[in-house]
């Protein structure tokens, strides 16, 4: 049986923000001349979600708000199973940890294998839900995509230390924000670092989560809400 690789995957992606007080910066690489997907762009961290990735426990859940966004919109509560492939994505991709130190029960996965070994187990506390969109038809892959914004000081890592990175982005660098556009982008990234231009030296919690939905009948843009911020999100 042939499988539909038109057919819309979710996926997590990982913006992670530097200096936000300083000189802004974003961590992002350049996908591959030969991929199927974007092709040579410059893009954050992120990929599929992977059916394992529902079954890989939390240290500390995501915040309440953010998971209640993730609702929004979405037939499955997947809130749990994005955090996570959030965390792994950034890990395989650029060699960053983003987790608390601990040894795991039993054996991992084996896409976890080689996080585990660094002796740390995932925590999503640090992920903000920052933007959500839906590839539009007609691409050679399809993602609903979330977007999950985190601060440089979170990794258990050292930011500047690419050597445990996949081979799937190259040029793995520290953007400045007021530079990014420089490079070349998808035209959902560049909306991104839009609203995140302006977001980055207010932070906070935003008030709402921009959601470009491209289904097969129209496009949309919504903003999803969840309820009021709270000092406990």
């Amino acid at each position: 049986m042939s499988i539909d690789k038109t057919a819309i995957r979710h996926a997590a992606t990982v913006i992670v923000l530097r200096d936000r007080l300083g000189d802004p910066q974003v961590l992002m690489g350049q996908r591959g001349a030969k991929a199927a997907f974007m092709p040579n762009k410059f893009v954050f961290p992120g990929g599929a979600v992977d059916r394992e990735d529902a079954d890989i426990p939390l240290v500390r859940p995501l915040p309440g708000l953010c998971a209640t966004r993730l609702g929004e919109d979405c037939d499955d509560d997947l809130s749990h199973a994005l955090a996570v492939t959030a965390i792994r994505e950034l890990w395989e991709e650029t060699g960053q940890i983003l987790g608390t130190p601990g040894t795991w029960d039993g054996t991992p996965p084996e896409d976890w294998q080689s996080y585990a070994a660094t002796g740390h187990l995932p925590t999503a506390h640090a992920l903000q839900f920052f933007f959500r969109a839906i590839t539009p038809p007609g691409r050679p892959r399809r993602f609903d995509a979330r977007f999950f914004l985190l601060d440089s000081d979170e990794l258990q890592s050292d930011p500047d230390d690419f050597s445990q990175a996949c081979d799937e982005l190259s040029h793995l660098q520290w953007v400045p924000l007021a530079r990014a556009r420089e490079f070349d982008l998808p035209f959902i990234t560049e909306v991104v670092l839009a609203e995140l231009a302006d977001h980055a030296k207010r932070g906070g919690t935003p008030a709402s989560v921009p959601f470009f939905r491209n289904d097969d009948e129209e496009s949309l843009f919504l903003r999803l809400r969840g309820h009021a911020p709270r000092a406990a999100d």
